[in-house]
């Protein structure tokens, strides 16, 4: 199993400390979550700086709301991050649901699964075609993952993507990942998708902990659900969880950190040499 790092939100500059330190500890992947209106760094935008600053490193949006965005520039934008960073870019795409971001872009919320169906199939013809260049470095575009929980979104996956990113609790997983491999099957595709998961952490000092659950409860205030989200921070009990992921066939499991302190990176290759 892969063990990738959600990067966190707060201080863009940052990220460089935190990608570099990423591929020194040998990290498979570094994840951004997209919002609209939150104070957070462009994913694509932020990706193509972190592309810049290394050389191995999988890099992958978890997830951008596609909605948002006008396709063929989308299309562009991806192909292009994907062309300069030597094909490590992977697209994790979902719908967003939150008012405010598809107030903010001007796209109707009740329209999106529609949208996002055009889209995801506008997006693959831009990659195979001409009209919009440059063309990806990855034959007929990079990997894409899919987000979401409702049967429509799940048998997206089947008939978009190449694996599915599972954002919920590991006790709650099971039943959509099943979902999963049902639409797969039905759709007549071969082989397995991609299983991607991802679990909030925050490891180091009180002070580290204490500044993560606080983003964490920012981040996920719009729930009016206390405690949601909450970071593991726990050594042992983070140990256990990443080796339960393994054992439920997690493909990778993205260990999302909203801490600022990059020092979390050394403390999360220690723990992920022991759990695996």
């Amino acid at each position: 199993m892969d063990i990738g790092l959600g990067l966190p939100l707060g201080d863009p500059a940052r990220l460089l400390d935190w990608a570099r330190a990423a591929e020194t500890h040998r990290f498979a992947s570094l994840a951004l979550l997209d919002r609209l209106a939150f104070d957070n760094p462009e994913p694509l935008t932020a990706l193509a700086v972190l592309a810049g600053a290394t050389t191995a490193i999988r890099l992958q949006t978890q997830v951008l709301l596609g909605p948002l965005r006008q396709t063929a520039l989308l299309a562009k934008q991806v192909a292009t991050l994907d062309r300069m960073s030597g094909g490590r870019f992977v697209l994790g795409l979902g719908l967003g649901s939150r008012e405010d971001d598809h107030e903010a872009a001007g796209t109707p919320i009740r329209q999106r699964g529609i949208r996002f169906d055009e889209q995801l199939r506008a997006l693959r013809e831009a990659w195979r075609g001409t009209t919009v260049g440059p063309r990806p470095r990855t034959a007929g575009g990079p990997s894409i993952l899919l987000g979401g929980f409702a049967r429509p979104a799940l048998r997206r996956v089947a008939q978009h993507a190449d694996g599915y990113v599972c954002s919920v609790p590991l006790a709650s997983a099971a039943r959509l990942v099943a979902a999963v491999h049902e639409e797969w099957a039905a759709a007549g595709r071969d082989g397995q998708p991609r299983l991607v998961c991802q679990l909030n952490v925050a490891i180091g000092p009180p002070e580290t902990v204490d500044a993560a659950r606080r983003a964490v409860a920012d981040y996920y205030a719009f729930t009016g659900r206390p405690g949601m989200g909450d970071p593991v921070s726990d050594p042992a009990e983070l140990i256990d969880t990443v080796a339960a992921y393994r054992d439920f066939g997690a493909d990778e499991l993205v260990l999302y950190c909203y801490a600022l302190d990059p020092a979390q990176v050394e403390a999360l290759a220690e723990i992920r040499s022991r759990a695996l």
